[in-house]
């Protein structure tokens, strides 16, 4: 297992006890269904019932037509939007109806899901499940450190998905409040659906190519909308814009310290989170919100390299972009 992977990149952090609020060009994607088999001794099998990859090479009409040719400049990701944070107006965007996979920006929904359940329990103790480690070696995936039968709280949990993007940490919660694996995939895919992302679909609760590389996949626009019901959450927006979490040692578990990922943090002004993402069919993606005086920006930026970066610098030079010319407007 190790504890920074290729599959996945991430975001944020600092709490004590949060409460709960009321929560491409498309290379192709997978309306992929599986099936999750969790074993006695926690090890997942998955099995793909359809999966097929239909390459598309013509941008959403409706998103191509709204580009504007004064909109930012240098912006090379293949799919992204700027909307206003209060509103969800679209402020400029590029492609944004096309559906492509979108990495670790899937733990947004994880999140979100979590969060609102109802009577959900951040202080409750959850016991990480040994189905972690076939799970993490398989897709060489990043992780926040966990090991199987190490107990933490919901809230620690939450700070190991969304900062270190740790795929440990979002197969403990989905084992946990699905109940099972499959049962959380449907939830997030029932999430989707009242959310009004029509042009969503998750196979995974870490966005790793499970079923294959575009079966979990979104678009911009809908990216936006997800964006902006999680940063709702009082409890989600503490924690994507959270730095650096220490998770104190326990008789149950070691001390560990999870960093940001997001690389907006502390260098773009205002910046307040939300979600980075990597997958090599997704590229570099990432999920931003900023504010500056009274206004709120959000924006998604989805392939803006096929380069992994630990910096993810081609997506966050994108998003800074972004944001430099909606704040300029």
């Amino acid at each position: 297992m190790r504890i920074v992977g290729r599959h996945a990149a991430c975001t944020v952090v600092t709490v004590l006890l949060l409460v709960a609020g009321g929560l491409t060009v498309s290379v192709g994607r997978a309306a992929a269904s599986m099936s999750v088999v969790v074993s006695p001794v926690g090890v997942t099998t998955t099995s793909a019932l359809s999966a097929t990859v239909a390459p598309s090479t013509t941008p959403g009409l409706k998103s191509a037509a709204r580009e504007s040719a004064s909109g930012p400049a240098g912006v090379r990701a293949v799919e992204a939007e700027l909307a206003d944070g209060a509103t969800g107006g679209d402020r400029w965007s590029r492609a944004s109806v096309a559906e492509r996979p979108i990495g670790s920006i899937a733990k947004v929904m994880t999140a979100y899901v979590v969060l609102t359940t109802p009577g959900v329990n951040l202080s409750r103790l959850v016991t990480v499940p040994g189905g972690i480690v076939a799970y993490d070696e398989e897709y060489d995936a990043s992780t926040a450190g966990l090991e199987p039968g190490e107990e933490y709280t919901v809230a620690q949990l939450l700070y190991a998905l969304l900062l270190p993007s740790g795929c440990d940490a979002a197969y403990t919660l989905a084992y946990a409040y699905g109940p099972g694996l499959a049962g959380f995939v449907a939830k997030m895919n029932g999430a989707a659906k009242k959310l009004g992302l029509t042009k969503t679909h998750f196979t995974d609760f870490s966005g790793l190519p499970v079923a294959g590389e575009y079966a979990t996949y979104s678009t911009a626009h809908d990216l936006i909308n997800l964006g902006r019901a999680a940063m709702s959450l009082p409890s989600f927006g503490t924690i994507v814009a959270t730095r650096r979490y220490t998770a104190v040692a326990t008789g149950t578990h070691p001390r560990h310290v999870w960093q940001n990922l997001n690389p907006l943090l502390g260098a773009f002004s205002g910046a307040a989170g939300i979600k980075t993402g990597y997958t090599a069919a997704a590229g570099q993606c990432l999920l931003f919100e900023a504010k500056r005086g009274g206004t709120t920006l959000i924006g998604v930026v989805l392939d803006s390299s096929p380069y992994d970066s630990a910096t993810l610098s081609a997506a966050a030079s994108d998003a800074t972009a972004m944001l430099d010319w909606g704040f300029a407007r």
